[in-house]
């Protein structure tokens, strides 16, 4: 007789996203779906393509809200899109196994397996309409330039990478660096007006002109308005050839994705 399927329901997970507060249920992936990403080739430009994509198609149940995977880019911001990588893994796979921790003591590296579970923290946005939020920054160095940073959504992210990831110059790190700034301000002698830079491009050389102490104040502010509400996943661990011990943070989507292909 052939195979026609088990009568096998999976396994659910809900997970509440720190941004936007939506609900969700994400549901286990299956070892077929797990195959299907092992035979991607995924270049670093296509990566967070791929990650949305398995998310969406992975989401057992929806906010009314959210009707389609264009939807779901425009009203989910990054931090949302953690939550939501967290629920997956964990209902997935729910230990965190073999990860290699570098002892900032020794350098030696050694393998850490524990729950998922008991890596966890969360901190969720504390007003409303995040994606609506903008904070204007007054640039130390900069005399006159303001910047007016945000919280991105995942539409901004795909959009930002398609436009710049091949251009001359442009870095994954450098483009996602640059998704909180939604425009520059000059204000300019004789002008009633200031100059404004809201294109990606301008955003981007603008980006790279700063003083070194103009960048860290942006993104310090991006931090305590935005960045410090989220998930983590943090982990106290000791080194077994010195004994050292630190707190390691872990990397969600590397730990996913050497999940998957270690599977």
């Amino acid at each position: 007789m052939p195979f026609t399927g088990f009568d096998v329901k999976l396994p659910e997970y809900e997970v509440i996203c720190p941004h936007t507060k939506f609900h969700f249920n994400m549901r286990s992936l299956n070892v077929q779906e797990e195959e299907r990403m092992k035979g991607s080739f995924i270049t670093p430009a296509k990566i967070t393509d791929h990650l949305n994509k398995c998310i969406y198609d992975s989401i057992a149940k929806k906010p009314d809200e959210i009707k389609d995977f264009n939807d779901f880019l425009r009203l989910l911001t990054l931090k949302d899109r953690d939550s939501l990588l967290f629920g997956l893994f964990h209902i997935t796979y729910e230990e965190i196994r073999n990860y290699e921790i570098t002892c900032s003591s020794c350098k030696k590296e050694y393998p850490v397996t524990i729950k998922a579970s008991s890596t966890f923290n969360y901190s969720e946005y504390p007003h409303d309409n995040v994606l609506s939020q903008r904070i204007k920054v007054n640039l130390p160095i900069s005399k006159g330039v303001v910047a007016i940073i945000k919280q991105p959504s995942l539409f901004d992210e795909t959009a930002a990478l398609k436009e710049l990831s091949n251009r001359p110059g442009s870095s994954i790190d450098l483009i996602i660096e640059t998704l909180i700034i939604e425009k520059f301000e000059q204000d300019v002698t004789k002008s009633k007006t200031p100059i404004v830079y809201s294109d990606k491009v301008d955003i981007m050389d603008a980006y790279l002109s700063l003083p070194a102490r103009d960048k860290r104040i942006i993104h310090d502010k991006y931090s305590e308005n935005f960045g410090k509400y989220g998930v983590e996943l943090k982990m106290k661990t000791f080194c077994p050839t010195c004994g050292n011990e630190e707190v390691a943070t872990i990397d969600l989507v590397e730990n996913f994705f050497r999940s998957v292909y270690s599977s």
